[in-house]
Formats: structure tokens, C-alpha cells, sequence
């Protein structure tokens, strides 16, 4: 019994039929690899990063446009960065000369004042003692010149001596120049000297505006000690503004007197505002390779402050240049785009159709059962209102450099040289740049 068993075993191991269909399992097994391998490969050959198609329903769910680059007359423009600035002589800070406390505050920031009105008051002791000598000399005065009189009267008859007589000038002299500069530093401080008796004498200062403009801030309290080196508040004239803007050497000859800038503020660019370039200038600003413009801000001010940062397009006139609507360029990791319609669909059908006439012509026979299956059914889908062989037009996505921007419509320099009478995608752009990207990450492995 067992010597039957073992030559069992043997007869099935050396069949032949057992070994043809390990064999055949095996080839089998590889011609599977081998086709998806080449499924694989002829996948990875046919896509494309820079085309992308559409059937006739998405062309028609979008509203794609075609149209072409236009020869457009455009205001090229120059972008420029700038701040808010007003001149020194516009600026100024209400001060003392003389020492003292704050007594009343009569502004705060933001307040509208006038040249001349009085914004704070301090208190001095030492200037009821000044008012009070003033007022004394004008009697002492009175009676020096009673006795310079007197003495050139003497004089005249030889009964004085000229010493006397001299003293007595001398005297009236010093009186009258002590009294002129008294009447000077009580000027300085507000008081009027002719108003002046012993009856009315001031104790406190007035601080005044110098000029006209609005008070930006206020630098002491009430109580406070002011002495000769604080200001009490600081006063702007924003009638005077101007911008200054920072622009380069290369675009410096653009620039002339009398060019209209458009700003906004560069944190609030919902307003725009005007000004006219009065001034260039001819040194470059410290550690840039700017240099300094400045220009004149017009009409309305209201909300414009010294300091804010601006964003500036000046107008340097127009000029015909290739153009495409503003909406037929799309933005891709900082890079500018717009897409054209090409024929890439029309050669690779070309090359497909090239292979099967290849594979026709050598084989002998051909299944024309099978293409008439083929046929019928793409009859009956066509019926149904299908037409699976007719493929959408293909576009191609090309890079471009964004140039001046005006009444809708966007400059464009091509990186790359465009065919001639292309037609260039100004609807729907968004939408295939959307689609390509798509497609780049669903094929991504």
C-alpha cells in the first residue's frame, strides 16, 4: 500500500498538465504587472500641470468667455509708499517764558484753536513784584525829570554846579531804561502795560496759542510746576500737509512738479484722497536707495493725521499697451496667470489615430462584429443626447506679468510668447485654475 502511494505522488508532481498551469499561472500573473505597469506609465505620460478641459456643460454651468488681447490706452500708474507729514513751521508748542504752576487747563487733544487764545494759565509770585515796580518808576520818573529840569535852570544862570547836573540826567536815564525793560517782560507775559494801575494787577499768566491748528497733545496737569523747557500742549496746523513718499531711483524720471497722486491710508483704504508733487528731491533718505518726494494735500483733510502711513498711486499719463479684463488673470503662489484656448485635444487624437491605422495594418482579420456592437450602442447614447467620443476644448495655463491697471482692464507682459489671433479665457478663469488644482492633487500619489 505504500509503495502505490508514493508512485501516486510521483505521477502528479511530473505530469505535464500540473506544470503547464503553473506556468501559465505564472505568465498570466506576469502579463497582469506588465500591462498596469504600463497603464501606470502611459497615465503618468499622458498628464499635463498646464491644460485643463472642460466638457460643454461645465463651459455652460460657468459662463466661460472667450476674448482677445486688446491694444488698450491705460493711465500707467507708479505705486508708492509714503507718510503723513507737516512742515516744522506749521508745528508748534504753546510754552512760558516764565516758571510757574499750572493753574487751569483750557484744551485737551483734538481741540480747534486760534493764534493768540489762551490754552492754559500759571501762577508766579514774582510777577506781582515786577507790575509793582513798573508802576513805581513812572512816579519816580516824574519827579527824576522835575529835577533834571531844575538843574539845567541853575546850570544855565551859573548857580548850579554841571556835576549835579549830570547826576540828575543819569539818573533819569537809568529810571527810563529800567521802565522800558520792565515794560517789555510784562508784554511777554500777556500783560498790557498801559492797563496797568495798582488797582488791577494780574497774579496769574496766560499761556497762548501761536498759531492756528488743532492741539495733538498736552503734556501737563494741573498743579504741575512749568518751567522755561516744558511745553504745556503741542499744536498742528493739518492745513498744511504733505506727503512724503519713498520712491526709487529707477522711477525718479517719471516723476515731475505738479504730477496728481491718489492715496489712501494704508490702514484705512476705504477713502481716497488727493495731492499735487511741489518738491523732489536730490539726496538719497539715510540706509535706502529712496529718495524723498513730496506733495501737497488737497481739498478734503478730515481724518488725515501726521504719521499715518499711505499708500500712493501717482499718474504718470497714458499709454497703449496689451491688455485683458481684470478678471481673466488669476493669482497662483504668487505668480500671475491667464489661460488660452490651444489645440493640445486635436494632436493627441491625431497620435491616437496614427497608432490604431498602424495596428490595422498589419493584422490580417478584424472584428467587425464587435465594432458594430460599438456602433450601435454609441448610436443609442447619441439618441439619449450623449456623445462620450466628443471631448471640450483644452486650455492652457500661461504666465504673465501684471502691468498698469485702468478702467478694468490689466496690463500684461507674457513670459512665454503667445500664438498669434489666440483667444484668451476673460470669464471662468477662476474656475479652470480651481479645476487644475484639483486635478494636480487628486493624480498626486
Amino acid at each position: 500500500m505504500k509503495k502505490y502511494s508514493i508512485a501516486l505522488a510521483f505521477a502528479i508532481l511530473t505530469s505535464p498538465f500540473v506544470f503547464n498551469a503553473c506556468s501559465n499561472s505564472s505568465a498570466d500573473s506576469g502579463e497582469q504587472k506588465e500591462e498596469a505597469g504600463h497603464e501606470e506609465e502611459g497615465h503618468d505620460e499622458h498628464q499635463n500641470t498646464t491644460t485643463v478641459s472642460l466638457s460643454e456643460a461645465q463651459i455652460k454651468s460657468i459662463g466661460l468667455l472667450l476674448g482677445d488681447v486688446e491694444q488698450k490706452d491705460l493711465t500707467s500708474t507708479l505705486k508708492t509708499n509714503g507718510y503723513l507729514r507737516v512742515p516744522n513751521q506749521n508745528k508748534a508748542n504753546a510754552t512760558s517764558l516764565y516758571g510757574g504752576v499750572v493753574k487751569t487747563l483750557l484744551v485737551q487733544p483734538g481741540s480747534v484753536v486760534k493764534a493768540g487764545q489762551t490754552v492754559a494759565t500759571i501762577s508766579n509770585p514774582q510777577i506781582i513784584p515786577m507790575q509793582e515796580e513798573y508802576l513805581t518808576l513812572a512816579s519816580r520818573i516824574t519827579l527824576a525829570e522835575l529835577d533834571y529840569k531844575r538843574q539845567q535852570e541853575l546850570n544855565s544862570g551859573n548857580a548850579g554846579a554841571l556835576k549835579n547836573l549830570q547826576q540828575a540826567e543819569s539818573e533819569l536815564s537809568t529810571l527810563r531804561t529800567r521802565r522800558a525793560s520792565l515794560r517789555q517782560q510784562l508784554q511777554l507775559m500777556g500783560i498790557a502795560p498801559d492797563k496797568l494801575t495798582g488797582d488791577n494787577m494780574v497774579a496769574s499768566l496766560a499761556v497762548r496759542s501761536p498759531l492756528n491748528g488743532i492741539v495733538s497733545n498736552v503734556m501737563v496737569n494741573i498743579g504741575s510746576y512749568l518751567d522755561l523747557n516744558t511745553p504745556v500742549a503741542e499744536i498742528v496746523d493739518n492745513r498744511q500737509l504733505h506727503l512724503d513718499l519713498f520712491v526709487y531711483e529707477q522711477d525718479l524720471p517719471r516723476l515731475r512738479n505738479n504730477q496728481i497722486i491718489h492715496f489712501t491710508l494704508t490702514n484705512n483704504p476705504g477713502k481716497e484722497y488727493d495731492a499735487v508733487i511741489y518738491s523732489i528731491g536730490n539726496a538719497f533718505e539715510k540706509d535706502t536707495k529712496t529718495i524723498p518726494v513730496h506733495a501737497q494735500v488737497k481739498g478734503d483733510k478730515t481724518g488725515l493725521i501726521e504719521g499715518m502711513g499711505i499708500t500712493a498711486v501717482v499718474s504718470l499719463g497714458k499709454s497703449t499697451v496689451p491688455a485683458v479684463p481684470i478678471d481673466a488673470i488669476v493669482t497662483h503662489e504668487g505668480q500671475d496667470f491667464i489661460f488660452i484656448q490651444t489645440d493640445a485635444h486635436r494632436e493627441e487624437e491625431h497620435h491616437n489615430e496614427s497608432e490604431t491605422g498602424h495596428d490595422h495594418a498589419e493584422g490580417d482579420t478584424h472584428d467587425h462584429t464587435e465594432k458594430e456592437e460599438a456602433g450601435h450602442d454609441t448610436a443609442e447614447k447619441e439618441e439619449a443626447g450623449h456623445d462620450p467620443t466628443k471631448e471640450g476644448p483644452v486650455f492652457e495655463k500661461i504666465a504673465v506679468r501684471r502691468g498698469t491697471t485702468d478702467v478694468g482692464y490689466a496690463e500684461i507682459t507674457p513670459l512665454t510668447e503667445l500664438p498669434k489671433n489666440v483667444k484668451v479665457v476673460v470669464k471662468g478663469a477662476f474656475f479652470l485654475l480651481a479645476k487644475m488644482n484639483n486635478k494636480g492633487e487628486g493624480h498626486a500619489h
